[in-house]
Protein backbone atom coordinates (compact mmCIF):
# COMPACT_ATOMS: atom_id res chain seq x y z
CA UNK A 1 0.00 0.00 0.00
CA UNK A 2 1.40 3.07 -1.17
CA UNK A 3 1.83 6.17 1.36
CA UNK A 4 -0.96 8.17 0.36
CA UNK A 5 -3.36 5.53 0.55
CA UNK A 6 -1.67 4.96 4.42
CA UNK A 7 -2.24 8.63 4.82
CA UNK A 8 -5.86 8.54 3.65
CA UNK A 9 -6.91 5.12 6.06
CA UNK A 10 -4.69 7.00 8.99
CA UNK A 11 -7.22 10.05 9.30
CA UNK A 12 -10.00 7.69 8.49
CA UNK A 13 -9.68 5.98 11.36
CA UNK A 14 -7.89 9.39 13.99
CA UNK A 15 -11.39 10.84 12.63
CA UNK A 16 -13.23 7.74 14.07
CA UNK A 17 -11.50 7.63 16.95
CA UNK A 18 -12.15 10.85 17.94
CA UNK A 19 -15.89 10.17 17.41
CA UNK A 20 -16.19 7.32 19.28
CA UNK A 21 -14.29 9.27 21.94
CA UNK A 22 -17.11 11.77 22.27
CA UNK A 23 -19.23 9.07 22.31
CA UNK A 24 -17.37 7.34 25.45
CA UNK A 25 -17.60 11.22 27.21
CA UNK A 26 -21.40 11.11 26.20
CA UNK A 27 -22.16 7.62 27.38
CA UNK A 28 -20.17 8.08 30.94
CA UNK A 29 -21.68 11.09 31.35
CA UNK A 30 -25.12 9.97 30.59
CA UNK A 31 -24.36 6.98 33.17
CA UNK A 32 -23.39 9.33 35.92
CA UNK A 33 -26.72 11.60 35.62
CA UNK A 34 -28.61 8.42 35.94
CA UNK A 35 -26.74 7.17 39.19
CA UNK A 36 -28.92 9.14 41.67
CA UNK A 37 -32.02 11.45 40.57
CA UNK A 38 -33.39 10.54 44.12
CA UNK A 39 -35.90 7.81 43.02
CA UNK A 40 -37.33 5.88 45.82
CA UNK A 41 -40.06 3.46 44.13
CA UNK A 42 -38.86 -0.32 43.66
CA UNK A 43 -40.23 0.05 39.82
CA UNK A 44 -38.51 3.52 38.90
CA UNK A 45 -35.37 1.70 40.61
CA UNK A 46 -35.39 -1.15 38.53
CA UNK A 47 -35.93 1.22 35.50
CA UNK A 48 -33.02 3.42 36.69
CA UNK A 49 -30.62 0.69 36.64
CA UNK A 50 -31.89 -0.72 33.16
CA UNK A 51 -30.62 2.53 31.86
CA UNK A 52 -27.67 2.68 33.65
CA UNK A 53 -26.51 -0.82 32.34
CA UNK A 54 -27.55 -0.08 28.88
CA UNK A 55 -25.27 3.45 28.86
CA UNK A 56 -22.48 1.44 30.84
CA UNK A 57 -22.81 -1.00 27.67
CA UNK A 58 -22.62 1.46 25.46
CA UNK A 59 -19.58 2.33 26.72
CA UNK A 60 -17.55 -0.71 26.82
CA UNK A 61 -18.35 -0.99 23.17
CA UNK A 62 -17.35 1.94 22.49
CA UNK A 63 -14.32 1.89 24.10
CA UNK A 64 -13.83 -1.75 22.38
CA UNK A 65 -13.88 0.07 19.05
CA UNK A 66 -11.55 2.70 20.60
CA UNK A 67 -8.77 -0.31 21.56
CA UNK A 68 -9.26 -1.52 18.11
CA UNK A 69 -8.67 1.83 16.74
CA UNK A 70 -5.42 2.41 18.54
CA UNK A 71 -4.72 -1.57 17.21
CA UNK A 72 -4.70 -0.35 13.46
CA UNK A 73 -2.94 2.64 14.29
CA UNK A 74 -0.19 0.72 15.98
CA UNK A 75 -0.01 -1.52 12.95
CA UNK A 76 0.38 1.66 10.59
CA UNK A 77 3.73 2.60 12.22
CA UNK A 78 4.95 -1.02 12.07
CA UNK A 79 3.86 -1.18 8.70
CA UNK A 80 2.13 -3.95 9.09
CA UNK A 81 -1.08 -2.42 8.13
CA UNK A 82 -3.47 -3.92 5.43
CA UNK A 83 -1.82 -7.28 5.58
CA UNK A 84 -4.16 -10.45 7.17
CA UNK A 85 -2.80 -11.12 10.31
CA UNK A 86 -3.45 -14.81 10.31
CA UNK A 87 -2.62 -15.55 6.39
CA UNK A 88 0.17 -12.18 5.83
CA UNK A 89 -1.77 -11.72 2.08
CA UNK A 90 -3.12 -7.85 1.42
CA UNK A 91 -6.49 -7.08 2.64
CA UNK A 92 -8.51 -5.37 0.26
CA UNK A 93 -9.02 -1.73 0.21
CA UNK A 94 -12.77 -2.06 -0.45
CA UNK A 95 -12.90 -4.65 3.18
CA UNK A 96 -10.79 -1.86 4.98
CA UNK A 97 -12.71 1.67 3.53
CA UNK A 98 -15.70 -0.10 5.12
CA UNK A 99 -13.72 -1.59 8.19
CA UNK A 100 -10.43 0.78 8.70
CA UNK A 101 -9.69 -1.74 12.02
CA UNK A 102 -9.95 -5.20 9.66
CA UNK A 103 -7.01 -7.28 10.72
CA UNK A 104 -8.10 -10.12 8.66
CA UNK A 105 -8.86 -10.64 4.87
CA UNK A 106 -12.46 -11.34 4.09
CA UNK A 107 -11.64 -15.66 3.77
CA UNK A 108 -9.68 -15.66 7.61
CA UNK A 109 -12.40 -13.65 8.83
CA UNK A 110 -15.19 -16.02 7.37
CA UNK A 111 -12.81 -19.24 8.47
CA UNK A 112 -11.97 -17.82 11.70
CA UNK A 113 -16.23 -17.06 12.45
CA UNK A 114 -16.87 -20.53 11.09
CA UNK A 115 -14.26 -21.92 13.82
CA UNK A 116 -16.57 -20.22 16.12
CA UNK A 117 -14.14 -16.78 16.84
CA UNK A 118 -11.10 -18.84 17.50
CA UNK A 119 -7.84 -17.37 15.43
CA UNK A 120 -6.32 -20.88 14.77
CA UNK A 121 -8.58 -23.97 15.35
CA UNK A 122 -6.96 -26.56 17.36
CA UNK A 123 -5.51 -29.12 15.47
CA UNK A 124 -4.05 -33.00 16.16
Amino acid sequence: MDAEKLKHFENLLLNQLGQYTEQIRTDQAAALELYDDGVKDSVDLSVQDLNKEIALRLGEKSSQAVADIDQALLRIKEGTYGFCARCGKPIDERRLEAMPTARYDAACQAAIESAGGEDDPPTL
